[in-house]
């Protein structure tokens, strides 16, 4: 393997960890909002109302990180040998369901599941590739 080889993978391995990093904040932000979600349900009031919002609010900007940090890893990954690209489009549309206009709690809650499993696909998508691209490495 060349060191430019090398370097690339590198490359695509800190682009994965940063995409990581934003999916995994972005899904305890949205375990919180699920959370708050539910004591709202049950008549918490309007402190769990905003609380619920607020993590909503910090889960969608971790989402937007997350996407731009995808898309990232998508480009480096290109410059790895044997990875022309990654089809990241079904795991970067999650990040809309934060803009769709939030009728019910139940609607919300059922949402913030949705969006927790998506992460979850991601998270899981990332990690292989960048065991992969680890393995490469080694040799």
């Amino acid at each position: 393997m060349t060191e430019i080889e090398i370097k690339e993978i590198r490359e695509a391995i800190s682009a994965a960890d940063d995409a990581l990093t934003h999916l995994r904040s972005a899904r305890r932000y949205l375990d919180s909002a699920g959370n708050w979600g539910l004591l709202d349900m049950f008549g918490g009031g309007l402190i769990s109302g905003l609380m619920k919002h607020s993590k909503m609010g910090d889960a969608e900007r971790e989402i937007d990180n997350a996407r731009y940090a995808l898309q990232r890893f998508s480009k480096e990954l290109r410059d790895v040998s044997g990875y022309s690209s990654i089809h990241i489009n079904e795991f970067l549309t999650f990040a809309d369901f934060f803009f769709d206009g939030f009728v019910a709690d139940i609607l919300v809650q059922s949402k913030i599941g949705d969006g927790k499993r998506q992460c979850d696909d991601a998270i899981r998508q990332v990690e292989s590739i960048k065991m992969e691209l680890q393995d490469r490495l080694r040799g």
